[in-house]
């Protein structure tokens, strides 16, 4: 018996022909969509972002642009605005929460994308928050934040300063950065933990409990006899380095003082305030808090046969040396205005021999250097 073929009529077999067609396009659609998020996905973006630039029909736009971090940004926040899309590309990336509804302020208010990259760079995002919140514009804002160490919540602070004392650009902001238009010692920035790259003056001081993180005792080679010293590790070795190959120049350094506690620190201040008065402490002795030595990474160097350190052979060597081991003169003379005190030619801080190189290759003090490169 011969089983009968199954015949599809011609309407069934298009309806049929329509369906594969339909799934077809579907299956393509889905391998398009994939193939595309794909594409943004190797460019950066998020899937917040690829979701919305998908759904705007962006996609051939942003795969043009390519990867961009602020658009990238843009396209994940409820504050897009499509109206700023092109300069939105041209705005260099911070990572704040806020970015693109101060982009949008910023640009609103007639600043270019330069000058919006700028403002980002120089502030956090509650001191962008806070200058988008200006009425007017600020006709040339670049003429301060152009320096690479201004600061966006000091621009008033820097206007003012110019006005009144006519300095220059770079000065008014290294100067405002070290805060000279506040009174020494009042209301000072107060530093709890510690670190190696700490920057002690008189507006920044340690706290009663800042204690080094590793304390050694110094070998009796290298201090004044019948005195014991102490200080942080990576100092401390370092000096013993820098010892040992003045030695062998026939040079011989010790060390007239270490580390001094916050209460060692008031006691050596009373002494003098009793002995000298307070001009002449004001002027030579850090109050608590305010010392270096505190920090653990500093020594008053002495001469082990000359009680004058600057009339010494060491005196030489350390203005000629110190740096190749991490060793900088902390109080120069030609400095004072910077360093706020009088120099002292045996006050040596340790800041590493990179940093201590570039202070001496480009006569900076380590005020100069940290507020240039290391205040974040």
């Amino acid at each position: 018996m011969q089983k009968k073929k199954l015949k599809i009529k011609p309407k069934a077999r298009k309806l049929l022909i329509i369906i594969g067609i339909f799934f077809l396009l579907i299956l393509s659609g889905i391998l398009f969509i994939h193939f595309e998020k794909n594409s943004l996905r190797e460019l950066g973006y998020s899937e917040n972002a690829i979701s919305k630039i998908m759904h705007s029909f962006k996609t051939s736009y942003v795969k043009e642009v390519g990867e961009n971090k602020t658009l990238n940004a843009a396209f994940e926040s409820n504050d897009y605005n499509e109206k700023y899309l092109d300069q939105y590309t041209e705005i260099v990336y911070q990572d704040q929460k806020d970015i693109i509804k101060n982009i949008n302020t910023l640009l609103e208010k007639g600043y270019s994308t330069d000058e919006v990259s700028l403002i980002l760079s120089r502030g956090d995002n509650d001191d962008v928050n806070e200058f988008c919140k200006r009425e007017e514009k600020v006709e040339y804002i670049e003429q301060f934040l152009n320096v690479e160490y201004s600061k966006l919540a000091n621009y008033d602070r820097y206007v003012a300063y110019q006005n009144e004392t006519n300095e220059d650009e770079e000065t008014t902001v290294l100067y405002i950065n070290l805060e000279f238009d506040k009174e020494d010692y009042v209301d000072p920035y107060v530093i709890e933990d510690f670190d190696e790259y700490v920057l002690v003056n008189k507006r920044r001081q340690l706290s009663s409990t800042y204690v080094p993180d590793d304390l050694v005792e110094i070998d009796e080679d290298y201090i004044k006899p019948d005195e014991e010293m102490e200080a942080e590790k990576s100092a401390v070795e370092a000096f013993y380095k820098m010892a040992d190959a003045a030695k062998k120049e026939g040079v011989n350094l010790l060390i007239n003082s270490a580390y001094r506690s916050y209460e060692d620190q008031e006691e050596v201040e009373n002494l003098y305030l009793e002995a000298y008065g307070q001009n002449y402490v004001d002027n030579y002795v850090a109050r608590a808090g305010f010392s270096e030595h505190q920090t653990g990474m500093s020594f008053d160097v002495a001469s082990a046969t000359e009680d004058v350190f600057v009339d010494s052979e060491e005196y030489s060597w350390m203005m000629d040396n110190a740096y190749k081991y991490g060793f900088i003169l902390r109080y120069p003379r030609s400095k004072e205005d910077i360093t706020r005190y009088k120099c002292e030619a045996w006050h040596y801080r340790y800041v590493s021999e990179e940093i201590a190189t570039y202070i001496h290759e480009n006569d900076l003090t380590y005020d100069e250097y940290y507020i240039m490169f290391l205040d974040k």
